[in-house]
C-alpha cells in the first residue's frame, strides 16, 4: 500500500503533475541519470529507510508521466502556483477509493537538483494510512549509462524497470 499512497507524492516529485487550469506546471527535468532518494513517514506510525533510485529520463519520458498521472487519479481541485523557484501545489484526488487531500512543496531548478515535500492525508475508510509525509530528494548525476534508454528507472536492489512498460500494462487493467 506504500506504493499506491506514495503515487501522489512521487509523480508530483518526478516532475510528473498534470496541467493545472491555469497552466501552471512543473518544468521537464534535464534529460539524463536523476538519483532520487525518497523518505516516507506516517506509515505505520514509522520511517520507513529511505528509498534510492537511479532514473534515466529525457522529454518524452517527463511528458508521458505526465499524462499516466493525470489518467490514475480523479482530483476535485488541483491548484499548483509558482514562486521563485519554488513550487506549490494542492490537491483532493480520489485515489484507490478513498479521498486524499495532498499539500506539496518542490523547489530547485530541475536542472541540476531538486527537493519535494508532500503532506497527504487521507479519508474514507480506506486501507491507506491517515497521514503520509514523503520528502524527496532529486539530483542530476550526467549522461545515461551506455545500457540505459530513457524511462530505465534502477530501483533498490538491482531491479531495472521501464515506466514506458508501465503505460503499455495500463492497458491491460480492467476500465
Amino acid at each position: 500500500m506504500i506504493q499506491r499512497a506514495s503515487l501522489i507524492a512521487l509523480t508530483f516529485a518526478l516532475g510528473a503533475t498534470p496541467a493545472l487550469a491555469d497552466n501552471v506546471q512543473l518544468p521537464i527535468r534535464k534529460a539524463g541519470l536523476w538519483e532520487v532518494t525518497m523518505q516516507v513517514t506516517g506509515v505505520s506510525k514509522t520511517v520507513t529507510p529511505p528509498m534510492v533510485t537511479q532514473q534515466c529520463t529525457d522529454d518524452s519520458v517527463d511528458r508521458m508521466m505526465n499524462r499516466m498521472s493525470s489518467d490514475s487519479m480523479t482530483c476535485s481541485k488541483q491548484d499548483m502556483s509558482k514562486s521563485g523557484a519554488s513550487y506549490v501545489a494542492d490537491s483532493i484526488c480520489t485515489v484507490a477509493g478513498s479521498t486524499v487531500t495532498t499539500h506539496a512543496e518542490a523547489t530547485g531548478d530541475f536542472n541540476s537538483a531538486y527537493s519535494v515535500k508532500t503532506v497527504a492525508k487521507t479519508s474514507g475508510g480506506s486501507t491507506l494510512p491517515p497521514e503520509m509525509v514523503t520528502t524527496i530528494e532529486a539530483k542530476w548525476l550526467g549522461a545515461c549509462k551506455a545500457d540505459q534508454k530513457p524511462g530505465d528507472m534502477m530501483m533498490p536492489g538491482g531491479m531495472k524497470r521501464n515506466v514506458k512498460d508501465l503505460e503499455k500494462m495500463k492497458a491491460l487493467l480492467p476500465k
